[in-house]
């Protein structure tokens, strides 16, 4: 990269760094049961709401109890159940024509990250009724205040019911790409392990190492703060600690309930902190091939962390001694390989593959130059690269490929 771009892109992160403790970042009111939700309407005065999900999960009827349960306390509730798995313009604009048409007055995101994102676009669409989805893309575009919006997380990995980003598809040009801004942390959020209990073992596996890589990445870059490298640590101890058992027994609600609260601080940690290269890669992976992005970070983690090289070899330490991997007397260098070896061992228990199929060789190019623009200046990443150092990550996760 050259090296007036690199004093650019350290100088805005500093300031942004410098900027943190003034930022209006809040944290949502939080619950631990769906059943908190109609005495909170109730004192919001609320009540119609717009309930944001995917087709899998209400088909499943997990989204019943929770319907059942608005029916019986008198809220009035229209449900889209048509988010992708990395939600589209389309689908933003579809849940907020079902927003108005239903006359809400809240939304109600129940799913994973992806349900939660939509969600959080069709509010800035709400009170940006001029503006196209594409044009609120980016830092700080959207100011004014959302519509209530409480998220309920059925996944322990985005922790996106905390974070200030909404990631969304521009499924026409095949881009994906991030709205960032605090105006988008959901007002409450619903951490009820029992509405986890049914994600299936892949699900759990990918989603979890989802949090792993939001507490990594948010650890190793440039704008951390005694906050978030304490919650990142945390965080990476509960995956490492209880994310087998949850794959394994679905019922487990302990494990369930660490899961969930691993992935809410890691979110806390990388919306101060933010993420790095290995996020930005994933999201453009899931714009081109609509690849699932907690499995794509699961399989970029180890491979990423490889790629940034000795600068992070004394935080990949500390994160292994946190979790009892590295021994005291274990070099920098060493701690930092058996730290990522356990990763790609932990990806292996929990059937995650290492390399992905999907990609193209042709394609590599164009994605990493999406993968630039997103990344260049704003994630305080621990080493600067531009597009041709990010098509190294790239061709490693397509290394057995064709």
């Amino acid at each position: 990269m050259n090296i007036l771009v690199k004093i650019y892109c350290r100088g805005f992160q500093l300031a942004f760094w410098l900027a943190m403790p003034l930022m209006p970042y809040r944290e949502p009111e939080r619950f631990d049961s769906i059943h908190a939700l109609p005495p909170l309407l109730e004192r919001l005065g609320i009540h119609s709401v717009l309930l944001v999900t995917d087709g899998p999960l209400r088909e499943a009827g997990v989204t019943k109890p929770l319907e059942e349960l608005l029916e019986r306390s008198g809220v009035r509730c229209t449900v889209y159940d048509k988010t992708r798995a990395n939600p589209t313009v389309h689908n933003v604009e579809a849940a907020r024509a079902q927003y108005l048409a239903g006359q809400c007055q809240g939304l109600i995101a129940f799913g994973g990250g992806s349900s939660m994102d939509c969600a959080k676009a069709v509010g800035a669409r709400i009170v940006y009724p001029g503006r196209t989805v594409n044009q609120m893309k980016g830092l700080l575009r959207v100011l004014r205040r959302l519509p209530p919006l409480i998220a309920i997380p059925t996944t322990a990995g985005t922790g996106s019911e905390v974070t200030v980003t909404a990631v969304i598809t521009d499924s026409d040009r095949k881009h994906k790409y991030t709205m960032n801004n605090f105006t988008m942390i959901p007002r409450y959020a619903v951490l009820d392990p029992a509405v986890t209990r049914t994600l299936p073992p892949a699900l759990t596996a990918t989603t979890g190492m989802d949090a792993l890589t939001h507490a990594v990445e948010a650890y190793i870059g440039g704008s951390t703060t005694k906050e978030t490298r304490r919650l990142s640590l945390q965080a990476v101890r509960l995956v490492f600690e209880n994310i087998e058992t949850a794959c394994r027994s679905g019922d487990d609600l302990t494990a369930r309930k660490n899961m969930l609260h691993a992935a809410h601080i890691a979110g806390i940690a990388f919306s101060k902190s933010y993420v790095g290269y290995i996020h930005a890669v994933a999201h453009s992976l899931g714009g081109q091939y609509n690849t699932p992005h907690g499995l794509a970070n699961a399989v970029l983690l180890p491979i990423g962390l490889e790629i940034y090289g000795p600068c992070v070899y004394r935080k990949l330490w500390e994160l292994g001694r946190s979790t009892g991997i590295v021994r005291e007397a274990s070099s920098l260098q060493e701690g930092a390989k058996a730290f990522i070896s356990a990763i790609r061992t932990l990806n292996r228990k929990l059937n995650i593959p290492e390399t992905l199929p999907e990609i193209r060789r042709e394609d590599i190019p164009a994605m990493a130059a999406h993968a630039a623009r997103e990344a260049n200046p704003l994630y305080p990443v621990p080493r600067l690269m531009d597009a041709a150092g990010l098509a190294r990550f790239y061709e490693k996760a397509a290394a057995s490929n064709a």
